[in-house]
């Protein structure tokens, strides 16, 4: 049995835990309200739009698509036939030969309309934090638009405005299991922070390529 001093110091930590986790998750979302977007008429223009990867399927042996994959792609195509981007850089996972989210990213876009050389892929977006470094020193943009789903955004935003890139974003609507997602979401936030502060870099970069 815990001692009255040690049950002290656990619930003491516990609510600090809390109030960490609190704490830089309003920080990430106050402090980036003004570069979200959620309609295509108000969004300002940027060359580049840089769409952020998840898994395609929830389940592929019964071929269920991930709402969030799907809106994202919505939401890029959307971007590109209004006018809001010229080029899209589809930035993901593919550190396997049989998991490659940027090529789906791709062929999905293509087949929504998008031309193929309007689509330039990375294939070392492991994490939010070197697709947003990538699509800088690699791809060589200092702006650009970020796609994904609000929450996501809100951290995205908030790893470029500490790496010296500016940035909007374009909210896709939300997907299934949004509160699982949300719970995960601000942990990912408090690992951004320690990242930041320890100035954690791309875990590849490699030859820079030229959008054009």
């Amino acid at each position: 049995m815990f001692s009255h001093s040690w049950r002290y110091i656990l619930v003491f930590a516990v609510l600090l835990l809390a109030g960490v986790v609190w704490g830089v998750n309003f920080l990430v979302s106050y402090t980036v309200q003004s570069q979200i977007y959620s309609e295509t008429e108000t969004i300002p223009k940027n060359r580049v739009g840089l769409l952020l990867g998840t898994a395609k399927y929830n389940d592929r042996s019964r071929n269920i698509i991930n709402l969030y994959y799907q809106h994202r792609i919505d939401a890029a195509v959307a971007l590109y036939m209004a006018g809001k981007i010229d080029f899209i850089v589809v930035s993901g996972d593919n550190s396997t030969d049989y998991y490659n989210e940027p090529l789906l990213m791709k062929q999905d876009l293509i087949a929504r309309g998008v031309p193929a050389n309007k689509i330039f892929m990375d294939n070392a977006g492991f994490r939010t934090l070197d697709s947003i470094l990538r699509c800088r020193d690699v791809f060589g943009q200092k702006s650009f638009t970020i796609i994904s789903q609000r929450f996501h955004n809100q951290r995205a935003i908030y790893i470029a405005n500490h790496k010296n890139v500016e940035v909007v974003a374009f909210n896709a609507a939300d997907g299934d299991s949004f509160w699982d997602v949300a719970i995960r979401e601000k942990l990912a936030r408090v690992k951004m922070v320690l990242d930041l502060l320890s100035n954690k870099q791309a875990k590849l970069y490699g030859t820079s390529i030229e959008i054009k």
